[in-house]
């Protein structure tokens, strides 16, 4: 070959390697652009416990009186707190109005989404009746999956008659488009400590938990769902009714408060459920699936409450009595009578919005909305993704 065809060979070879390094940059580009464009969530579907319960319990058992929900609603609005829960908070950032539980028949509109929480729901059915000593939810994860079932079904069947139904109920589409959260599993650990067993034991069942929690998750990718955004368990170890009820010995406390088995169960939980978070992105390949640790944020409202702003994190805001102001028999808003005249005893405190723990149980409005400011960025999320990125899938 002589030095005039090499040259000419040498130009054409430079020239597709700049077309290929040209195009793979844009494909590059793209899919940056692609990931870094903000989701369109035309619904959320809620699925939890107390932490994100918008009036499912209140619906089915009685609505959660006053003082409940006086920060911001200003009377009771089927939250177990003086005002917003972190779920609201999700809504508002996401533009859609507050979610309507959806055992409540009064007043709902679904349009934008529906909330299958309820207050003392566990992953695991239990084998209790909610009024009884240490009871819980019957609406536990797989009855909740079946209220979400049965209203995709049902719900198309009654839009489709048209008129006010377009107006209160979701369209087809919307369900594969949807953010599905998920913030259930803190009272499958304290159901066990609330029948006597041990830290050991408690930890034993959890594997058997989250194999109930992939199973629904499974479920609700089967009837399309693909934006998953999941919060682990708080420190349990550090609420008020847990201290109160199950007394440590002084090397169980940790510098904070807390207390320090129950807190290690939860993370132990945890660590099972971001590996099932692991899993489930193998076996749902369309899924984005999001691990957002509220744990970490919850402790350190505990531990630097002074420091965000927060006094006295172990003390509940609204209850009566004792060391951390909880009584299990003298609940927030709790009325007795003395010769004939009604008192009020379950008192909530001056000011709310310094306070970590509303009731003992639950977290203030102040708080829930300080740790979705933590948490909305994607600061403690695996994958990094902030909240409005959620439905695009990550490897």
């Amino acid at each position: 070959m002589n030095m005039k065809a090499v040259c000419k060979l040498t130009q054409v070879v430079i020239t597709l390697w700049i077309v290929l390094s040209v195009g793979l940059c844009s494909i590059t580009k793209s899919l940056a652009a692609s990931s870094s464009r903000q989701c369109y969530f035309p619904a959320i579907f809620n699925f939890g416990d107390s932490n994100s319960d918008t009036g499912g319990l209140s619906a089915a058992f009685g609505q959660a009186g006053p003082p409940h929900g006086e920060s911001y609603f200003h009377h009771p609005a089927g939250r177990y707190c003086d005002g917003r829960l972190t779920i609201d908070f999700i809504a508002e950032k996401l533009g859609v109005p507050y979610l309507n539980a959806y055992l409540d028949a009064v007043g709902s509109n679904f349009r934008h989404g529906a909330n299958f929480a309820t207050a003392g729901s566990t992953i695991r059915p239990q084998n209790t009746t909610l009024h009884q000593y240490g009871g819980f939810s019957p609406f536990s994860l797989d009855v909740q999956f079946n209220q979400f079932n049965d209203f995709q079904r049902r719900s198309q069947l009654f839009r489709n008659k048209g008129g006010v139904y377009k107006t209160l109920l979701p369209e087809a589409e919307d369900f594969s488009r949807a953010l599905y959260t998920f913030d259930i599993g803190q009272n499958d650990l304290t159901a066990g400590y609330f029948h006597n067993m041990s830290t050991d034991q408690v930890r034993a069942y959890v594997p058997d938990v989250l194999i109930q929690f992939k199973n629904v998750v499974k479920y609700v990718y089967d009837h399309g769902g693909r934006s998953f955004w999941i919060h682990n368990t708080g420190p349990v170890g550090c609420l008020p009714y847990i201290l109160d009820l199950h007394p440590l010995k002084a090397s169980q406390v940790d510098k904070s408060g807390c207390a320090i088995p129950y807190n290690e169960v939860a993370q132990f939980f945890n660590s099972e459920l971001k590996e099932a978070v692991f899993q489930l992105r193998k076996e749902l390949p369309l899924a984005a699936i999001t691990y957002v640790d509220v744990y970490s944020v919850k402790y350190s409202l505990f531990s630097q409450a002074r420091k965000h702003g927060f006094k006295e994190p172990l003390r509940a805001c609204c209850g009566h009595g004792g060391k951390y102001n909880y009584n299990m028999h003298i609940g927030c808003g709790a009325k007795v009578k003395i010769h004939g005249k009604e008192i009020l005893l379950g008192k909530p405190c001056k000011d709310p919005s310094v306070s970590v723990i509303w009731d003992g149980v639950h977290y203030t409005q102040a708080a829930n909305n300080w740790v979705f400011d933590q948490i909305v960025g994607g600061s403690f999320s695996d994958p990094p993704i902030p909240l409005n990125l959620a439905c695009h899938k990550h490897p």
